[in-house]
Order: structure tokens, then sequence, then C-alpha cells
């Protein structure tokens, strides 16, 4: 996957707006507000950062050497997928996947029913 394909993968979820929080070349993708895809847009290859389960989280890192503890985030709850080719598109659309739903499940029972709600 692509910068391009990421970002329309990540508009077609409910809920999801794009900005630039931190700096020019940070992009940064959310669901009701909080954080589920951030990326630098200068780094080559593309890396993203994804909030995973822990437990899982450590299982990708071993098994895969493009995915490492989150660069400048926690170490427990992100990880940072290095877009190098290793990884299947299907895979990546999963783990983004599984980040928007742990955000998700996060969210206020009130931001649920507000996500709920969007169209």
């Amino acid at each position: 996957m692509n910068i391009e394909q990421i970002r329309e993968y990540c508009l077609g979820k409910k809920g999801v707006t794009e900005e630039f929080p931190f700096d020019e070349e940070t992009l940064v993708f959310k669901v009701m507000g909080k954080i589920f895809l951030l990326t630098s847009l200068e780094k080559v290859p593309l890396q993203i950062n994804l909030k995973c389960d822990p437990g899982k989280a450590i299982e990708l890192r071993e098994k895969f050497e493009s995915v490492l503890p989150g660069y400048h985030m926690n170490k427990k709850h992100w990880n940072m997928v290095v877009i190098d080719g290793s990884i299947s598109p299907k895979e990546l659309s999963e783990w983004i996947e599984h980040s928007y739903n742990l955000v998700v499940s996060g969210l206020k029972k009130s931001e649920i029913e507000q996500l709920k709600n969007l169209q």
C-alpha cells in the first residue's frame, strides 16, 4: 500500500478525519478526535504508527522485521510499520482496522452513539 491507498482506506471509515496537528509533514488520522494512525510524509520508505493490542503488538514485532515499537509513541500500545513491501496490503488493512476498532472501543458511550449516527 502507498500513502494514497492508506489515506483512501482510512477516510472510508466512519467518523474519520485527517489533519496535520503537529507539523506540515505528520499526517494524522482520527476517529471522533482520537488518533488511530499517523505517518510522516517525508519518510522513505513510508512508515505508519498504528495502535495495537499489547499482546498482538509483541507478536507482530517478533513475526515481522518491518514492525517495530511505535516511534515517539507508547511502545506498549503502538507499532511502527515500515511499508517496504514485506507486509501484504491485506495484512496492512487488517492492522489499520484493528487500530481503528481499538480506538472506537475506548470512546465514551455518547461518542459511540454519535459515531453510529454518522452517514
